[in-house]
């Protein structure tokens, strides 16, 4: 056994990262005409983007598809030794299918090609082998070759499936950019998850209709003690015959103008309302809301839209059930 000091355990780890960073600057300059095409086609795809492949190669295959996925291009993953098995029948002419292969020359890939090419598929090669089997019967070829891997006997895919996984990364996000997926979109893909609950609008989050009570200066504070009531809500807004926004009636309000008004019930709500209140956008994150409500220690914000039109209620209580802390 080798010595095991500190020092030649982290000269091993940074060796292979060394090597694996390398590895994906040497792609940099590769980027020419085919990944540009490769990216014309999987925006014009009207059918699925499959990604297909064997061993570490489709384990990478396995992880791009949910990457595309969740960052708005549709597609699924195919295992390409149960592609021989039934899993082609998935695969339609107006699909897009990439087939990541280091060698290129499988067997299975000698199988599963010429089908895909029977049925119509356009095929986009990941692949080491310019002149491999899968390149030449490819419609497009991305090269990922490396010049070696971090496995020390040169033999466990390492270095290569780091290629390849960072090649597809960089397809993702470039699809992501150009087809205008926003973190709205995101949070939609991703509603239980913590970065999806960081993306999550004020929209998603609001009070609407009846659960997000309104009046006019007119109504009386009794009046809108019971609108409160009945929405089960922590205040209520006051809006004019335009749902512009006048002012809002909390908790705080009431107990401050019970200690003043002797007559409150019978009052006009305006006389004692917060004119004038913060506001929330619908579009604004709700954990940027989250960050006005703390500043301001107030539990409740109206959602105005550009001309200020009441359009909900945001209450700390919904941010909080929705996981925004």
């Amino acid at each position: 056994m080798m010595p095991t000091t500190s020092k030649r355990i982290l000269q091993l780890a940074r060796q292979a990262l060394e090597i694996e960073a390398a590895a994906i600057t040497e792609l940099i300059p590769r980027l020419d005409e085919s990944f540009s095409s490769a990216i014309r086609m999987l925006l014009a795809c009207k059918g699925k983007v499959v990604l297909t492949g064997m061993g570490k190669a489709g384990i990478i295959a396995q992880k791009s598809s949910a990457t595309l996925s969740s960052t708005g291009t549709p597609s699924v993953w195919m295992h390409l030794a149960e592609a021989v098995h039934g899993d082609l029948g998935r695969i339609e002419a107006m699909d897009v299918v990439m087939v990541l292969s280091y060698s290129g020359e499988t067997d299975e890939l000698r199988t599963v090609v010429p089908i895909l090419k029977k049925i119509g598929s356009k095929i986009i090669a990941v692949t080491g082998a310019a002149t491999s089997f899968l390149a030449k019967n490819s419609d497009i070829v991305l090269d990922v070759h490396v010049t070696r891997e971090a496995c020390p006997l040169g033999l466990a895919p390492t270095t290569s499936t780091t290629a390849m996984l960072a090649l597809c990364d960089a397809i993702a996000v470039t699809l992501q950019e150009l087809k205008g997926f926003k973190a709205k979109d995101f949070a939609l893909y991703h509603p239980k998850g913590s970065l999806g609950r960081k993306m999550l609008c004020v929209a998603d989050c609001m009070r609407t209709g009846k659960r997000s009570p309104m009046v006019t200066e007119q109504a009386t504070v009794s009046e809108v003690l019971l609108c409160i009531t009945k929405a089960r809500a922590g205040s209520c807004l006051i809006i004019d015959k335009d749902k512009l926004l006048k002012g809002i009636f909390t908790d705080g309000d009431l107990r401050r103008a019970i200690e003043k008004h002797p007559n409150l019930p019978e009052m006009n709500i305006g006389n004692v309302m917060t004119a004038n209140p913060i506001t929330a956008q619908p579009d604004m994150l709700a954990s940027e809301a989250m960050r006005i409500l703390e500043k301001h220690r107030i539990d409740e914000l109206p959602v105005v839209d550009p001309k200020g039109r009441v359009v909900g209620l945001l209450d700390v209580q919904d941010l909080l059930a929705a996981g925004i802390l």
